[in-house]
């Protein structure tokens, strides 16, 4: 028997709010979350520019010796997911431990202490003067294990990594295992903490970063014919997923249901995006097929599309393979436009915007974007400027990483 899965919390930490209403508000509104740097010196980088956490102070949320002892990512996973079981009102003390898990995602982990502890390292003339906190600080899995001991969660725990599509693959793992019975609820999400001079560098050396200096907040400018490159954000999505019987028992406040849920490889390339979009297509179908759906169901897509001049055509090359080029009523918009592209969180925080679009009917704006790519066909809904009202029940977040992971889910509201 296979279990439906719901989403019953939660929470973000990001560049445009860190709570979930000062996020949506700012969603909701285009209001950009791009600035200067301010975590180093970029004057001698390409890219003068991210999208930064605003004025972040983990003392009020957490421990002066959890904060001693975790990384960036792990901070934000922690205040994130705190924000996202606060919110599903789940009452732990109910519960056997073992029944409830966390699955969480991470691209990069912890590149801050990484460099801080290398470069210690090298001006201390080959002295051996690490941190006793530097493996834990450091490894991936880190913020999953963080969480259950924060929490008492003794059931399923690790951590995806898929690039970009990492959060999206932690929430099709917790949804898997939900479904087939191996959990009741599953904290899961993602994290990210990469901008930090090597980070950043490596980014830029790459040239896949917009170099539109003199006005940041218009670099991010997804489908544009002058796109230029993606804008790198920081910060963490939080989402708790819960067994739809158990969450009804219980009277929680569902936001929606995971209907389907994919992942292909493009097999192409180790950066690029398929430039026909053949793996990211073939995710889309099999996550709709899951769902018993096609993609004339679709209300609402939440694209990859980070503001590259391949992959966002490669995108929506994927996505007239499904609609046939016919006039539906998918409508999309791209809300890297807004947050920057949080890489590893990227997809459990365009998760949540999905899920909110669907609770209140609304289509966030495509920012920045004042010329569509004309290779891009104008019957596509693609929503720039300001939000929309629509009617929204069925929504898709599409990720895609380097290494050509591609990582689809669908919701559905009830």
């Amino acid at each position: 028997m296979l279990h439906r899965v719901v989403i019953t919390g939660i929470g973000a930490l990001t560049p445009v709010g860190d709570t979930i209403p000062t996020f949506w508000q700012n969603i909701v509104a285009g209001r950009s979350g791009v600035a200067p740097i301010t975590h180093f010196d970029a004057s001698l980088f390409r890219t003068q520019f991210a999208s930064e956490l605003k004025q972040f102070n983990p003392a009020g949320s957490l421990s002066h010796a959890d904060i001693k002892r975790t990384d960036l990512f792990t901070q934000y996973a922690l205040i994130a997911s705190d924000q996202a079981i606060q919110d599903s009102g789940f009452d732990f003390a109910s519960m056997d431990p073992f029944d409830v898990g966390v699955i969480w995602g991470s691209g990069q982990g912890g590149m801050d202490v990484f460099e801080e502890q290398v470069t210690e390292y090298a001006r201390g003339n080959g002295q051996p003067r690490f941190s006793p906190f530097f493996v834990p600080k450091l490894i991936v899995n880190m913020a999953s294990g963080m969480i259950s001991i924060r929490h008492g969660y003794m059931g399923i725990n690790y951590t995806t990594v898929s690039a970009c599509a990492t959060s999206n693959t932690a929430i099709m793992d917790a949804f898997t295992y939900i479904r087939l019975g191996k959990a009741k609820i599953i904290v899961t999400g993602g994290s990210e903490a990469p901008i930090t001079p090597a980070s950043f560098g490596g980014f830029s050396a790459m040239k896949a970063m917009s170099t539109r200096n003199e006005d940041p907040t218009s670099a991010s400018r997804p489908f544009d014919v002058q796109r230029d490159g993606f804008v790198m954000g920081e910060g963490a999505g939080a989402l708790v997923l819960e067994e739809y019987e158990h969450a009804v028992k219980r009277g929680a406040t569902i936001y929606g249901e995971i209907t389907g849920a994919a992942m292909t490889a493009d097999a192409y390339h180790m950066t690029a995006t398929h430039p026909e979009g053949l793996g990211a297509a073939k995710a889309m179908q099999l996550a709709l097929t899951e769902a018993n759906l096609t993609i004339a169901d679709v209300d609402y897509l939440n694209p990859h599309a980070t503001s590259t001049p391949v992959g966002d055509l490669s995108e929506i090359k994927a996505v007239l393979r499904l609609t046939g080029n016919a006039n539906t009523k998918l409508h999309i918009s791209a809300t890297k436009s807004i947050t920057g592209h949080l890489m590893g969180a990227a997809g459990a925080i365009e998760a949540i915007i999905c899920l909110l679009a669907m609770r209140d009917n609304v289509i966030p704006p495509t920012i920045n974007t004042t010329e569509l790519d004309p290779a891009i066909p104008q019957n596509l809904r693609i929503v720039t400027g300001e939000a929309i009202s629509a009617n929204v029940r069925t929504t898709m977040s599409n990720t895609f990483g380097f290494g050509g992971h591609n990582g689809i889910v669908v919701f559905q509201k009830l």
